[in-house]
């Protein structure tokens, strides 16, 4: 993992992420989470503080990048939930079948190299009467967002983590094996290339 990879782009993930429509899209979303709880794509922790702690009785955070999981420590430590880091990438989900209640998705199927792969063992380890509750940005509406979101795609990865902004949401969970039960769509404040967000709750 180059020095970039491993010291910068986690400060840069954090500093996008915490952006208030951001912020306000996991406040959504997060609290939905129940049970024992999987999370995909980790980061820095900035989930934490939008659980319902009441709740969640476990967190396991899948997270591949050394740098993301060290940026996560203070959340971590100023958090009451019972969190175990899992240095994976989403493609290895390390639990057993059917062994979380549900599972929380936020702004990582766009950097996920095989997102179907990935969904599908997210199928795998939720348990049948679970839920999946997701807060992803991706392909936009509008054909002339869209064209955008193509031609900068290539670029936007190379520094940002190998994140995709063209990627159809919704098609990806429904190909992972995942029904979707609320499916909310809108831009939220920012450049529209980059902003249209989709979030709900899949079966």
């Amino acid at each position: 993992m180059s020095f970039y990879e491993n010291r910068i782009l986690p400060r840069l993930i954090n500093l996008a992420c915490t952006a208030k429509p951001t912020r306000r899209q996991r406040e959504k979303i997060v609290p939905r989470a129940y049970g024992d709880v999987l999370e995909i794509g980790f980061g820095g922790g900035l989930n934490l503080p939008h659980y319902d702690c009441d709740n969640v009785r476990k967190i396991f955070g899948l997270e591949p990048s050394a740098g993301m999981r060290r940026s996560a420590a203070g959340n971590i430590a100023a958090s009451t939930l019972d969190v175990e880091l899992i240095g994976l990438p989403g493609e290895e989900i390390p639990l057993d079948d059917n062994s979380v209640d549900s599972i929380l998705v936020t702004y990582t199927l766009c950097t996920i190299p095989d997102a179907v792969t990935a969904l599908k063992g997210m199928r795998r380890v939720l348990k049948p009467r679970g839920h999946l509750f997701f807060c992803e940005h991706g392909k936009a509406p509008d054909d002339d967002v869209h064209k955008w979101q193509d031609r900068l795609n290539d670029v936007w990865g190379r520094f940002s983590g190998g994140c995709n902004i063209n990627r159809d949401i919704p098609a990806l969970l429904r190909e992972g094996g995942f029904n979707i039960s609320d499916d909310n769509r809108m831009y939220i404040p920012g450049i529209r290339a980059l902003s249209y967000n989709f979030w709900g709750t899949a079966r």
